[in-house]
């Protein structure tokens, strides 16, 4: 029975921390002994599964700052995550064989420390160095020695994993001096469990959306501007100029996401998108959720006509397989990771990232329940085949087994 750590930055409810969860109960299904250390846990704001006391969530560090007054973020995440592994390695009691490690690869020379070398895999999200904008030269003398440190200490892993053949050509051409090293694709799954509730369990929509609601649209993501949100604001505003008005009347959007108060980018896009609404005369037919609870954004995505997803090269991306499951079509952006997840003209439509474009493809759906109807079946059977939590834990376990001999 090989015996797994997760290291990750904190365990909140984002795609990353989707993913983390996931892959532990994967392991732990093949029956691999599992644990995630964190710098930060809230069981208030996390995913049900981590409540299992089966799987053990250890928090070290959350004591350490997150920022140094509104600035050096990325430094901070980096001191917390080594102090993380340095307590794993040095002051913890714990066994393991292998660290599944992800998001920050700065803890990696420190898990090469322990007495009995143990083995690493670093599963890659994206580059950390392309998430952030680089508009002032003291910006630029910031990063470089965390870019460097990042590419060097990602190249110190055992085994790198990345989310999509997307993120593939994107690591190869930002770490060019880890050229010769070997990657694999493992596509995140879907712990379809969580959106199998039975007609008794399932939550329902009623008081959450206007009387006569006939087609609801759903934005499903965190608060943050690289989502975009604003384009389906955006794009709703087009749709309604474009329909009679008695459609018009029963079309809502519901804005729903990860929402997490220590975050000031959290607050102020919420803030932002409000306001947007405001402008674009859509009080009335947009509703803003934070962090919905499971059942409830089952909910959503079953009663939706179609989810919006705007970000725009999106390493991955969850939730277009998590609404193609539930039979919901999907309008996404046409790059990054929905390349690969959607089929478009299939299972949703893949548009330029206009607010024409999706108005455009909302209409279709709006026109034609047949094809809503179609793209949804269609949408279950495509996870099922490529993004099946079975299939997930089959190439996990089969990565950790290679390691671990």
């Amino acid at each position: 029975m090989a015996r797994v750590v997760f290291l990750h930055p904190d365990l909140g409810i984002g795609g990353a921390e989707r993913l983390v969860v996931d892959a532990a109960v994967a392991l732990k299904s093949r029956g691999c002994s599992v644990q995630i250390w964190t710098a930060h846990y809230d069981p208030k704001h996390c995913f049900s599964e981590t409540l299992d006391p089966d799987l053990p969530v250890v928090c070290a560090g959350d004591w350490l700052p997150t920022s140094v007054f509104g600035y050096l973020h990325a430094l901070c995440a980096y001191l917390r995550m080594i102090y993380v592994a340095f307590y794993l390695v040095f002051l913890s009691t714990v066994e393991y064989d292998v660290v599944f490690c992800d998001q920050v690869s700065a803890c990696i020379p420190v898990l090469k420390l322990s007495r009995h070398r143990k083995k690493v895999l670093f599963y890659c999200h994206f580059p950390d160095q392309l998430l952030t904008q680089r508009k002032s030269a003291l910006k630029r003398f910031y990063r470089a020695p965390i870019d460097w440190l990042e590419e060097r200490t990602t190249g110190m892993a055992d085994m790198i994993v990345v989310n999509s053949q997307f993120t593939a050509g994107i690591f190869r051409e930002t770490f060019q001096s880890l050229s010769t090293i070997q990657i694999d694709v493992l596509y995140p799954s879907l712990n379809t469990r969580a959106f199998d509730q039975s007609s008794a369990e399932a939550q329902g929509l009623g008081g959450l959306l206007p009387a006569g609601t006939s087609c609801l649209f759903l934005s499903l993501n965190r608060y943050e501007r690289k989502k975009n949100l604003g384009l389906a604001l955006e794009a709703l505003a087009v749709l309604r100029c474009n329909l009679p008005p008695g459609q018009r009347a029963g079309v809502h959007l519901v804005v729903a996401g990860g929402y997490d108060d220590r975050v000031t980018e959290n607050i102020q896009h919420h803030t932002e998108l409000k306001e947007l609404a405001e402008q674009l005369h859509l009080e009335d037919c947009v509703t803003f959720l934070q962090s919905p609870s499971d059942s409830l954004k089952v909910a959503l995505l079953r009663g939706s006509t179609a989810v919006l997803y705007t970000p725009s090269r999106e390493h991955f991306g969850i939730v277009p397989v998590e609404a193609m499951y539930c039979c919901c079509p999907v309008i996404a952006v046409n790059s990054g990771g929905p390349l690969e997840s959607v089929a478009h003209g299939e299972t949703g439509f893949l548009c330029e990232p206009t607010a024409e474009a999706f108005s455009q493809a909302m209409e279709r759906l709006i026109r034609d329940p047949h094809l809503r109807r179609d793209m949804g079946q269609a949408g279950r059977r495509r996870v099922k085949d490529k993004f099946s939590l079975e299939a997930f834990a089959d190439q996990l376990h089969e990565y950790v087994v290679m390691l671990s001999q």
